[in-house]
């Protein structure tokens, strides 16, 4: 993301990236991100998204390589999965700074997060308010994700340059 907190016009670049964030890089942001890349591609919008995890160590409990609710809500909405078959990764500063526009699932698991581990980048990401499964489960979390990501979806296929990210979400 822009340090002056501004998101470049596509035209200007072939491609935008949008950093989706959680805390384990298993669930949500996978889900994010792939839900992302799907409704980008069919809108024919020149962005697409990441994922990362801002606390993988808290995570040990992920078996495998993505959630199976995620795949499972994937196959249902005819997203091909494939791409998304990967371990979990940490946000690193490179990708804060790779990033156009920056997404946290949730702001109250994740600003803390975000502050402590990354400082200078806080005020620039924008945060949702998706439950992890402890407070939602899977069926009614990633319905909510799908939501934020077709409104994201709307707003940048409607954008004009030098809108903020906050503007954007």
């Amino acid at each position: 993301m822009r340090r002056d907190n501004t998101v470049d016009s596509v035209e200007k670049r072939d491609s935008q990236t949008v950093l989706f964030l959680c805390t384990g890089n298993y669930y949500r942001s996978r889900h994010a991100e792939a839900v992302f890349n799907h409704l980008a591609a069919t809108a024919g919008l020149a962005w697409r998204a990441t994922s990362r995890g801002l606390a993988l160590e808290r995570g040990v409990q992920n078996p495998g390589l993505i959630a199976r609710a995620t795949l499972a809500r994937l196959t249902v909405l005819g997203i091909p999965h494939d791409p998304y078959l990967r371990l979990p990764q940490s946000v690193t500063e490179a990708d804060f700074r790779a990033a156009h526009l920056v997404v946290a699932l949730k702001e109250t698991e994740h600003r803390p997060l975000v502050t402590e581990r990354f400082p200078s980048w806080f005020e620039q990401v924008v945060y949702w308010g998706v439950h992890d499964v402890e407070f939602a489960s899977p069926v009614e979390a990633l319905p909510q994700i799908e939501e934020h990501v077709k409104e994201l979806i709307a707003r940048l296929g409607s954008t004009d340059s030098g809108r903020s990210p906050e503007e954007l979400t």
